[in-house]
Parts: C-alpha cells; structure tokens; sequence
C-alpha cells in the first residue's frame, strides 16, 4: 500500500460511520455487534456436544475516547467443571481494535489461552495470537483453532 493510499485509508477511517457521532461510537458498535456474532459462530459450531454457551456482559473503560465506559458482550463455554471464557479487555490497543482474551478456568487455576482481534492492522476479520506471544502477527481465528484452543474443556 503506497503512503497516499495509508494516509486516505486513516483519513476515511477517522470519519464518523453510518448514524454514529464519531469513530469511537462506530467501533464499539462493531465490538458489541462482532462479539454477538461470534457467540452465534461458536453455537452453530458447538451444536450437539454438549458444551452450553453463556453470553455475559462485560464493562470496559477506554481511556483513548475519554475514559467512556461501554458493555461489550462476553461468551463462557461450559462442560462439566471447566470452563473457557472469551472476555473483551479493550477496544483500541498496539494497532489492534477489539481485544478479547481467552482463558481455559478449570481446578481454580485460570490458564490464558489467547488473544482474539477483532481487527488488527488491515485484517478487518478476527485473528488471534497464543497467550504471551504479542508480537506475534496473529492469524485468522476459525473453526478449526477454536476446537483446538477449547480441547482444555475435554481434559
């Protein structure tokens, strides 16, 4: 992509979307709307296993759009005794927009799994990275890495 190309691309997303008043508001709409979506993704992937989904609400506070707070979706997996929890940590972060961390909950012991984006740099999809590996570009999150990062729920 050429600086002209960047720098239009920055000026576009700088505007406000649709019937939002600004950028923030347009973000955390695709947050809560994206989050919504992925709970819907993970049923019809889980459909006939068992394992029930919870959808739960969680409170953020982004300190980059004025120290606003917002409720975004969040999503428990359940089998027996363990749990994995796909709860949202921030809306805008290290050229990342939507930041969902992943952790395995199982004995009382919380294992981090990973870190979901709902969009990072220009990956507008969700991508993810293992648990302690930031630098890591990431990769596309899909059915296939969901069942791996939830095999824990089995042992």
């Amino acid at each position: 992509m050429s600086a002209k190309e960047r720098f239009l691309k920055k000026l576009q997303d700088s505007q406000p979307r649709g019937p939002y008043d600004n950028k923030a508001q347009a973000d955390i709409a695709e947050f809560q709307q994206k989050m919504s979506q992925l709970h819907e993704t993970m049923e019809g992937w889980l459909d006939g296993t068992g394992i029930r989904t919870e959808s739960t609400s969680v409170s953020l506070v982004e300190f980059l759009i004025g120290g606003r707070a917002f409720s975004v979706p969040g999503i428990h997996l359940r089998h027996e005794n363990k749990m994995v929890k796909f709860t949202p940590v921030f809306l805008y972060g290290q050229g990342v927009t939507g930041c969902v961390e992943t952790s395995l909950c199982a004995d009382a012991t919380v294992t981090p799994l990973c870190r979901l984006f709902m969009r990072a740099g220009e990956n507008t999809h969700w991508t993810w990275r293992p648990a302690g590996m930031s630098t890591d570009p990431g990769s596309a999150f899909g059915e296939d890495i969901f069942f791996g990062l939830i095999e824990g729920l089995l042992a």
